[in-house]
């Protein structure tokens, strides 16, 4: 088993969509991933009938991580949402909420693993889906 058999497996632990309530489901979309020291943290999303209201797996599974462990880098990262593989091509990308939030939480997060096939093992990397990224600068000034 390798680590992309082994988030896969915590995500699917995650994934069995259920209505919360007549306005909020959740557990429909799962994900884990790989922190900087091969920990392994997993979340789902939760959503409201206001899109307000939605925190995505990819974020509550980086807050999963930073509260159990204070870590902010993400080695790895899969996203899944029904039996089977994450989907018809084994995976796909963070939404641009999740994008940015990777990117705010570390610098070190462009280098992340994305599972966007599963059976061929194919990723790409966070800098890939945000090349021109906005906080460079900041993140320079801190340094």
């Amino acid at each position: 088993m390798d680590i992309w058999d082994q988030l896969v497996a915590e995500a699917k632990k995650q994934f069995h969509p259920e209505d919360v309530s007549p306005f909020i489901m959740a557990h429909h979309v799962a994900c884990a991933l790989e922190a900087e020291n091969g920990e392994i943290y997993s979340g789902f999303c939760i959503e409201g009938a206001s899109g307000v209201i939605a925190l995505c797996a990819e974020r509550v599974a980086a807050l999963d991580m930073y509260i159990h462990s204070g870590q902010t880098v993400v080695k790895r990262l899969v996203c899944y949402s029904r039996d089977g593989a994450p989907d018809d091509s084994g995976g796909w990308t963070p939404c641009g909420a999740c994008r940015e939030f990777f990117m705010q939480l570390s610098d070190k997060n462009k280098d992340m693993e994305i599972l966007v096939n599963y059976p061929a093992r194919k990723t790409v990397k966070l800098i890939d889906l945000i090349p021109d990224w906005w906080g460079w600068d900041r993140y320079e000034k801190n340094k």
